[in-house]
């Protein structure tokens, strides 16, 4: 059984100096050196570093931030996607996966130094400002952004609701920047709704995986029965601009939908990080033909979902390439309340693919519409890779009409 302390995720002076420095470095020569192989020498370079701050840099400095600092550049330099967490960090995290938290409702990842949007969550207000999967996040209330670490720039995103901020956005095909200011707003994390398209049509959404999207799709899937008189004849699995989340949960909708088979597999170097997920018994939508929306916002857990679903012949995958996360991120509690968000893993699909910095092709590729109308009643009309996948259930074959 997993460690319940562990989120596992599948998108951081004067007298005093010289006696902190000499422990930084006993510690770092005697324990950790021994014990994990770290070089005498990089222990000495870092006090060495440290007095020079101490010395020379024009602004004081005290010894905990220095070191914080330190371990945030020795973590972030691993990959895009494991950071150092301070308690306020960590905390936001948590909120993030189990409720709600104040900021625009955007995820974002920093892929060769530029921070870059994965995707707008729904209904929320980046993407009611028109902020878009792929959009680069060039500045921050007009202070430009140089090499910034990723927790840091959330955190000057996010704020309390009501306050503005505002984005310089380079887009592709654009040459000029555009300026985005953004109320923030509270951001609610569950993420399942649904709709009845047209008569035994049914329609699922999710907008990310948080610790309630397992629970709240088995009542969504149960509901749309109740509505098509007992049987679905098909469905639309809507996870465009669906960043991905927590693991358990996209274990969690994959099962939902079938029989048997695997899910997912991972590879990693502790044996927590070597997994094999299977489905249990019991396909919720007794086999009723599915349709999965995904575009380049579509990342992680939600290429999961994707992967399984299609691998085990359980459906087909329409619309624009993924955007190719393959990895897993376990958060490990640490002191003091802080903790660890660490690539632990990489993920499988069912056929033996990795997905990571390749994506996943859809089946049936669909052009790219201007906007995403999700979750609405008469969707099936305005969004016409929605009218698309309902005319695939119908027929095998996919019939765009332009939204309006």
């Amino acid at each position: 059984m997993r460690d319940p302390r562990r989120i596992v995720l599948a998108a951081l002076v004067g007298c005093l100096a010289g006696v902190v420095i000499a422990a930084a470095t006993f510690w770092l020569s005697r324990e950790a050196g021994q014990e994990q192989g770290i070089p005498s020498g990089d222990a000495r370079l870092l006090a060495e570093v440290m007095g020079l701050i101490h010395d020379d840099y024009v602004d004081d400095t005290d010894d905990h931030t220095l070191m914080s600092n330190a371990i945030r550049g020795m973590v972030g330099e691993l990959d895009p996607h494991s950071a150092f967490m301070n308690r306020d960090e960590f905390e936001d995290l948590k909120i993030a996966t189990e409720g709600n938290y104040s900021g625009i409702g955007v995820e974002v990842t920093a892929e060769d130094g530029v921070l870059t949007v994965i995707a707008p969550l729904d209904d929320s207000p980046a993407a009611r400002a028109g902020i878009r999967p792929g959009d680069a996040i060039l500045a921050i209330d007009g202070r430009l952004l140089r090499s910034e670490p990723l927790d840091v720039a959330i955190k000057r995103i996010r704020g309390e609701p009501g306050t503005v901020v505002k984005l310089g956005i380079g887009r592709e095909a654009l040459q000029k920047p555009l300026e985005f200011t953004i109320e923030r707003a509270i951001v609610s994390v569950h993420s399942v709704r649904f709709d009845m398209l047209e008569p035994g049509y049914g329609y699922l959404r999710i907008s990310q995986f948080s610790e309630t999207t397992g629970a709240d799709t088995l009542a969504a899937i149960r509901a749309l029965e109740n509505q098509a008189g007992g049987e679905l004849r098909g469905l639309v699995l809507d996870l465009r601009n669906n960043p991905g989340g927590v693991l358990d949960a996209a274990v969690e909708v994959s099962d939902a939908f079938l029989e048997d088979g695997t899910i997912v597999t991972a590879e990693g170097r502790s044996a927590e990080s070597r997994f094999r997920m299977e489905a249990l018994e019991g396909d919720l939508s007794r086999g009723a033909p599915i349709a999965v929306l995904v575009n380049g916002g579509s990342a992680s857990a939600a290429e999961i979902v994707a992967g399984a679903l299609r691998d085990n012949g359980r459906a087909k995958i329409l619309g624009q390439k993924t955007f190719g996360k393959g990895s897993v991120q376990t958060v490990l509690p640490l002191e003091d309340g802080q903790a660890l968000k660490l690539t632990t893993s990489r993920y499988f699909t069912p056929s033996g693919v990795s997905i990571h910095e390749r994506g996943i092709d859809p089946d049936v590729p669909l052009p790219e519409p201007d906007a995403i109308t999700a979750g609405i009643v008469d969707a099936a009309e305005r969004d016409p890779e929605i009218h698309a996948a309902v005319a695939w259930l119908k027929t095998g074959k996919t019939q765009l009409v332009s939204a309006e």
